[in-house]
């Protein structure tokens, strides 16, 4: 099932032929705000029949005018797999001038975002205005806990899975005379683009053979696979529920491929990934 989140926070199924509403399945203190989807999520297993029932008696509604929002627009946790493929690791040490045997989430665990840097694929990625600082893009595989994970083993870990989307890692680089912390560069507003679906685990059952892609005007920059990840879900999942228990509609986003590069205002990202689809984003210079 792709599963989206659109315009004032209405929750649909996304078919071929558009989206059709389930909104009507959502409670009421929950319906129509940006914790729609951390409900249905966590309430899944018993409501997916009706959710499918819903979705085939209503009109379907045309993707054109409709502001896709992140598939998950408020999880209470955004973490982040530092450091999870080789060619990566290389590029960014290489132009940092590091050396010595690189660190893996293996040795390194996570770090947090900020969940208000989230935006939807009907947003545009805002850059502040910090001249002398470069704005990086990273494409990755995030995916969904669907329930509690609380010191899971890797061989049961995808049985808390709810699904995956695509996410936009976008990152203010270390410059010669500053330092800030790797959380504060990437939790920006707008610096994490989701979407622009949120597909169930059933339809990716091996995260790690998921094609990824992004463009920057049209020249291809990153075209990659999961299958490239040096620690892959399963094991991502054991690390972090054994430091504190993953909630349903958490975000883990696992790490970026090789062919990061820069980002100005007047760009355009485009970002495609395998089962999940296309997301097209402009960059501006953020009006605040």
């Amino acid at each position: 099932m792709r599963l989206v989140v659109y315009d004032d926070w209405r929750v649909g199924v996304l078919e071929p032929d558009g989206i059709h509403e389930v909104d009507s399945l959502i409670p009421g203190p929950w319906r129509r705000t940006p914790r729609a989807m951390n409900w249905l999520v966590e309430h899944f297993d018993g409501t997916r029949g009706r959710i499918e029932r819903r979705a085939r008696e209503v009109a379907p509604i045309g993707p054109d005018g409709v502001r896709l929002r992140a598939p998950v627009p408020v999880p209470m946790h955004l973490l982040a797999a530092p450091s999870n493929n080789a060619r990566h690791i290389d590029e960014m040490r290489s132009g940092a001038g590091e050396t010595g045997p690189p660190e893996t989430p293996r040795e390194l665990g996570f770090f947090l975002e900020a969940p208000g840097s989230i935006c939807g694929a009907g947003d545009a990625i805002e850059l502040p205005a910090l001249p002398g600082r470069r704005f990086d893009h990273e494409c990755e595989l995030a995916l969904v806990v669907g329930r509690e994970a609380r010191a899971v083993r890797a061989a049961r870990a995808l049985d808390h899975v709810f699904g995956y989307t695509c996410l936009l890692d976008i990152t203010m680089r270390r410059s010669a005379d500053r330092n800030e912390e790797r959380s504060m560069r990437k939790s920006f507003a707008t610096f994490t683009p989701v979407g622009p679906v949120l597909v169930t685990a059933d339809e990716i059952p091996d995260p790690g053979q998921v094609g990824l892609r992004l463009w920057v005007d049209g020249e291809l920059r990153q075209d990659a696979s999961t299958r490239d990840l040096l620690v892959g879900v399963p094991e991502l999942i054991e690390i972090a529920s054994h430091v504190l228990p993953l909630q349903p509609g958490d975000l883990y986003t696992t790490g970026s491929p090789s062919g990061v590069g820069p980002i100005v205002p007047g760009n355009t990202v485009e970002a495609a990934m395998d089962h999940v689809g296309r997301m097209r984003l402009p960059v501006r210079a953020r009006p605040w």
